[in-house]
C-alpha cells in the first residue's frame, strides 16, 4: 500500500509510524486508519522490528481525534461501522506481540487519546494535552475511551474526564498513570527511540508472552492470571533465547536474543 497520510520507517530494529495530516491536526479518517492497519501488519510480520513508535507530525498534535468532517451527518449505521473499524485497529495494537510506544507530541484528544491508550507505553512532551471531549459534541468515546481510560486511571477519574470533556496536561496525565514519562518537545522522539531500542534488546518471545500475561491477566481472576504467567515461563524454557540469557548471565556479557 502506498501511504498518503502516514509515514512509516524502520530505524535499525525499531519501527516509527508518523501520522502526517498536520492541516487537520492529524485527525483520523477512514483512509488514515486503513493505512495505519497496513503499517501495523507490516511491523508484526517483520521479525527484524522488535518495537515501534507511533507519533504525530508537527508540534501541535499527536492526534486531535476522529475527523469530524467525515463524521458530520453520518447515519447511525455508518457511525457504528466506523467505530467498529477503529476498535479493530486499536485492539490489534493492544494484541500485537511487538511492543508499542506512543510518543505524544501535542493534543491527544478523543480518538487520539484512545490511540495512545491502546499502546503499551506512553511518552509525552510537556505541551501535550489529553482528553475525551466527545461529550461536548453530544456523544461518547467510541474507540475504547470508556473501557481503557478507567483501566488506566481508575473508574472515578475516568468518569470525571469523560463526563466533563476537560483536557489535562502531560504532568497531570503522568500523575494519574496515563503517561509513563514527560519530556521536552525537543527530546520526545529521542527519548521514545531510546526506550524502544532498550526494549528491542530483549527476547521478542519473552516480550510477547509477558505482554499477553499482563493484558489477559488484568481481565480475569488472579489465579487464572498466575497460571497464564506460569505457562509463559514454561514456554520460555523451550526457547534458545532463554538459554542464551542464562549463558550470557554466567559469562557476564549482554545477551544476544535471536527470537528463537
Amino acid at each position: 500500500m502506498n501511504y498518503k497520510n502516514i509515514i512509516f520507517e524502520q530505524k535499525k530494529n525499531i519501527g516509527i509510524v508518523t501520522i502526517n495530516r498536520q492541516e487537520v491536526l492529524n485527525a483520523l479518517n477512514h483512509e488514515t486508519l486503513s493505512e495505519l492497519m497496513d503499517a501495523f501488519h507490516k511491523i508484526e510480520d517483520n521479525p527484524d522490528i522488535r518495537a515501534f513508535i507511533i507519533t504525530g507530525s508537527g508540534p501541535k498534535a499527536f492526534v486531535a481525534g476522529a475527523d469530524i468532517n467525515e463524521l458530520n451527518g453520518t447515519s447511525p449505521i455508518n457511525g457504528l461501522q466506523f467505530m467498529h473499524f477503529g476498535q479493530r485497529i486499536f485492539n490489534f495494537i493492544e494484541e500485537m506481540g511487538t511492543p508499542s510506544i506512543a510518543a505524544v507530541n501535542g493534543y491527544a484528544l478523543g480518538g487520539g487519546c484512545e490511540l495512545a491508550m491502546a499502546c503499551d507505553l506512553r511518552v509525552a512532551s510537556v505541551n501535550a494535552k489529553f482528553g475525551q471531549p466527545e461529550i461536548k459534541l453530544g456523544n461518547i468515546p467510541g474507540w475504547g475511551g470508556t473501557q481503557r481510560l478507567p483501566r488506566l486511571i481508575g473508574k472515578s477519574k475516568a468518569k470525571e474526564l469523560i463526563f466533563t470533556g476537560i483536557f489535562i496536561t502531560a504532568e497531570e496525565a503522568e500523575k494519574l498513570g496515563l503517561v509513563n514519562k514527560v519530556v521536552s518537545q525537543e527530546d520526545l522522539l529521542n527519548v521514545a527511540e531510546e526506550l524502544a531500542y532498550k526494549i528491542a534488546l530483549m527476547s521478542p518471545i519473552a516480550l510477547k508472552l509477558a505482554k499477553s500475561a499482563i493484558n489477559k491477566g488484568y481481565e480475569t481472576d488472579i489465579k487464572i492470571g498466575l497460571e497464564l504467567e506460569a505457562q509463559g515461563v514454561a514456554l520460555c524454557f523451550t526457547t534458545d533465547d532463554q538459554k542464551e540469557g542464562v549463558k550470557a548471565f554466567f559469562e557476564k556479557r549482554p545477551p544476544v536474543f535471536m527470537g528463537k
